[in-house]
């Protein structure tokens, strides 16, 4: 595995569903259902190093973009495991060769386990903060899994929200 730095303060992007965007570094939407590198109930924070990468997974193919706030981020991690190039047989194990399988179909419709959440399990126990990956929703575009439960005091994943723009608690969806 290639480990990295991220940062200091390198810019991401997500854009966030309107009712939860008073918690914008939370990953506990993710830990819903799961995501492709997290099983239900493990928190994980999906963010992506352009705009235009992160709407695209925002919208997971739809043709009408439900309605989102942009949110900029400044991330500062160690130990985070480079996947952006994507998969090499000379670099990474076989194991890593179904990073991109079809998660969702795997595990709502076979009832089974992804191959993707049988490696963020290995990351998640080897300590491993996070994990950059090539966007499958945009060409070219690369993605970061944030995994919430491995932060440190050293880490830093911090909203970009100088003006104070986006809500403070859930009052306007009561």
């Amino acid at each position: 595995m290639n480990l990295v730095r991220i940062g200091p303060d390198e810019v991401f992007h997500r854009y966030l569903t309107p009712r939860w965007a008073y918690v914008p570094v939370s990953g506990a939407g993710a830990a819903i259902d799961g995501g492709r590198f997290n099983r239900p109930g493990i928190e994980a924070l999906y963010l992506s190093r352009a705009p235009q990468t992160a709407l695209d997974e925002y919208r997971q193919g739809a043709s009408i973009t439900p309605p989102a706030t942009l949110a900029a981020y400044k991330v500062t991690l160690d130990q985070v495991v480079d996947l952006s190039t994507g998969y090499d047989p000379l670099i990474w194990g076989p194991e890593w060769a179904e990073w991109d399988c079809k998660w969702r179909l795997i595990a709502r419709i076979d009832k089974k386990t992804p191959p993707s959440w049988k490696l963020s399990d290995i990351l998640i126990t080897a300590g491993c903060r996070g994990l950059l990956f090539p966007s499958l929703q945009h060409a070219g575009g690369t993605n970061l899994v944030i995994f919430s439960a491995n932060l440190t005091a050293d880490d830093k994943v911090d909203v970009h929200d100088p003006d104070g723009r986006l809500p403070r608690d859930q009052s306007s969806w009561q």
